[in-house]
């Protein structure tokens, strides 16, 4: 017989077919019932979240003194953010011995120029660095794998890097403005889906030799005013302002409503460029592509399409040939007083 204590409690065993077995006695009761809430991600400290409110909570307890932000490499954020402005992550970069030193003897308005150390030198080096120096550049020298991500990992940097400042763009109309308050008759040249930096440069340069006073270029599909394009222009980028218009079409019209002449070339045009008339008039010269030319309402809101006579064997001309060879045109008929 059984003691009364040894006697099981009520309920606490089942019976099955497989006889009598004994309960968890409630054991599972929570699993049987469903889980817990999740706690919420700030709840918990293995989570981002649980951790960025512990450290708050440190910076509290501190009073207020937190400590520069580590990255993985300890360098603090701040002079990680320097490092970046130094290396001019907005800025364009000329690289390679011969494009640094053109770019120098340029006069291009760089702002620091960068030297891998031990470098092996040469004339071209010996040369930048005198010129840097005549200039004032800071000269600062860099360890290869930094002065590879300066240049980019794609580009052949030669151990010499130059740091251009973003270009500031004038205003299509305050050029405009500009020009005629200085008593000139203005000349200028604008491009139409024109994205190859050296054909911006050369007729940067075409500009500044032949009277022009600036050139136009629309904000979207088409190159700025990038260091290929400054290195092409041979220092004349520096003298010539360049403009920026947000819509082509319109700033054509603009300039249409206070008396400038709109030119567009074309081979297929209507009138030939040695009868050009009215070359004494403000005038606007619109160049498109090489390859598509002018755009459709580019071409509509245009006074007149000049074409260029060329050999039949000739399909078409570079558009900084084609720029070159108007602005000629018109600033000897201009000076022939025609």
């Amino acid at each position: 017989m059984k003691s009364p204590g040894n006697k099981p409690r009520p309920g606490a065993v089942r019976k099955t077919r497989k006889g009598p077995q004994v309960g968890s006695g409630g054991q599972g009761r929570q699993a049987l019932e469903g889980r817990k809430p999740t706690p919420k991600a700030e709840d918990r400290p293995y989570h981002p979240a649980g951790k960025r409110k512990a450290a708050n909570e440190r910076f509290e307890a501190a009073g207020g003194k937190r400590k520069p932000q580590q990255s993985e490499s300890g360098a603090p954020a701040q002079q990680r953010q320097q490092r970046r402005a130094q290396a001019g992550d907005e800025a364009e970069i000329v690289t390679g011995r011969n494009s640094v030193l053109e770019a120098l003897r340029a006069k291009i308005p760089a702002t620091a120029l960068y030297m891998a150390t031990r470098i092996e030198y040469d004339d071209r080096v010996k040369e930048v660095l005198q010129l840097a120096t005549k200039r004032g550049l800071p000269i600062l020298e860099v360890m290869r794998p930094e002065l590879d991500r300066l240049a980019g990992f794609d580009s052949v940097h030669q151990g010499l890097a130059l740091k251009v400042p973003p270009y500031e763009y004038a205003h299509p109309m305050t050029l405009l403005e500009k020009t005629i308050s200085q008593g000139k008759v203005p000349l200028f040249v604008a491009l139409d889906g024109i994205t190859d930096p050296r054909n911006l440069g050369a007729i940067i340069r075409s500009v500044a030799a032949f009277g022009g006073h600036g050139v136009i270029v629309p904000q979207r599909r088409s190159v700025g005013l990038t260091a290929s394009a400054w290195k092409t222009s041979a220092g004349a980028a520096a003298r010539t302002p360049v403009a920026m218009a947000s819509n082509l079409n319109q700033t054509i019209k603009a300039m249409k409503d206070q008396g400038v002449f709109v030119l567009g070339l074309d081979g297929d045009g209507d009138v030939s460029l040695p009868n050009l008339p009215l070359a004494k008039r403000p005038i606007l010269i619109v160049v498109g592509s090489e390859g598509k030319g002018l755009s459709r309402l580019v071409t509509e809101n245009c006074d007149a399409i000049v074409s260029i006579p060329i050999s039949a064997a000739t399909e078409s001309l570079n558009a900084g040939i084609a720029a070159s060879v108007t602005l000629y045109e018109i600033s000897k008929l201009r000076a022939a007083g025609k």
